[in-house]
């Protein structure tokens, strides 16, 4: 990017989606902006237009969980943002972003305190990437990550109480036990596609 040029602003559905995106983007070396959104898939779809008239002048990013959505990722982005501006990269984790996670197998593992033999090795053909995160989690020989990442029975919930924190300390974690984004992006196409739409906006300019 030219020198003074803005950061990468984000639009996501959540604070672990944030942090992923963050940790790519430190990655990629790009200049990470203020995040927006934080609100649950439906907000951002609801105000996504709002943004892409933000990205006729500066970068942006929004990523999306496909979720359980019947169509796929290019159909979905089709739907929602037909005439994206010329900044914005509007990306979808498929089928979501725990399989980026997931597709880190060696490092998750470590973290997981589990055999690597257990992390799929097709993560994006996981039909709830959520879900097989916190049944992995369920192996764990460290009973912190049990209890935190593991509903406790009868709570009704899907995910453990510190579930989001675990994630996050993951994804920021120092050294070599820290999530590579450019190793995941190896079994993820939809995370190698994000990352090479990103690589883009290094050759942002101001509009005149």
């Amino acid at each position: 990017m030219p020198d003074g040029a803005p950061a990468i602003n984000l639009l996501v559905e959540g604070l672990a989606d944030r942090v992923v995106v963050q940790r790519i983007l430190e990655w990629a070396g790009l200049p990470c902006g203020r995040t927006f959104g934080e609100k649950g898939k439906d907000y951002l779809l609801s105000v996504l237009p709002g943004y892409n008239q933000a990205a006729r002048f500066s970068p942006w990013v929004a990523v999306v969980d496909l979720d359980q959505a019947p169509e796929c990722a290019p159909v979905l982005v089709r739907q929602h943002l037909p005439y994206p501006n010329r900044w914005m990269r509007f990306r979808v984790a498929v089928r979501a972003i725990e399989s980026w996670l997931l597709a880190d197998a060696e490092t998750l593992a470590g973290f997981l305190a589990i055999p690597r033999a257990r992390v799929p090795s097709l993560p994006e053909d996981e039909p709830d990437p959520k879900a097989t995160l916190v049944s992995l989690a369920r192996y764990s020989r460290r009973s912190a990550i049990v209890k935190d990442m593991v509903p406790r029975p009868g709570s009704g919930a899907k995910v453990g109480p510190a579930y989001t924190a675990r994630l996050i300390e993951y994804v920021t974690a120092a050294g070599s036990a820290q999530w590579r984004p450019e190793v995941a992006a190896q079994r993820s196409d939809s995370l190698h596609r994000c990352i090479a739409a990103l690589h883009t906006l290094q050759h942002w300019t101001p509009a005149p």
